[in-house]
């Protein structure tokens, strides 16, 4: 979606994978595996970069290890209530979601709608730690 709204200005790359298990990587700065997820996400990455969050705990453990992250500011309509109101309008509500997302990514949203109407019906199985969510499966 990103790549569909900014084109070819911003690059995506997939290295900030976390493996199950996840507690493994707790606590952040003292776990040996922490250490390698941050060798993972820098992994042929160009020396020029940042990591973005909108998350302010989440971006104090990216600039604890050095990864330049760019907290972003958060508006009165976040993505958790967008996604929350797609979810809504999966489910049949009348809502206005199209108003806060780019017409490309719209786009790709109703391409795809059967997988939101999926997770709109299903339970959150996800751990939120410092900003990063993790699912519960796979956790310890």
């Amino acid at each position: 979606m990103l790549q569909a709204v900014f084109d070819s200005s911003v690059t995506v790359v997939p290295n900030y994978t976390f493996y199950a298990p996840f507690a493994k990587y707790m606590p952040p700065m003292l776990s040996p595996y922490s250490w390698k997820i941050k060798k993972q996400i820098l992994d042929g990455t160009a020396t020029d970069y940042f990591t973005y969050t909108g998350d302010k705990a989440e971006g104090f453990v990216l600039n604890l290890y050095g990864l330049n992250p760019r907290v972003g500011k958060r508006k009165e309509t976040s993505a958790s209530s967008v996604k929350q109101k797609m979810f809504d309008s999966a489910m049949g509500k009348d809502t206005d979601w199209e108003d806060y997302v780019e017409p490309e990514v719209v786009r790709i949203i109703h391409d795809n709608w059967e997988v939101v109407k999926k997770f709109a019906n299903a339970e959150d199985l996800t751990y939120r730690i410092l900003g990063m969510k993790f699912p519960s499966t796979g956790f310890w």
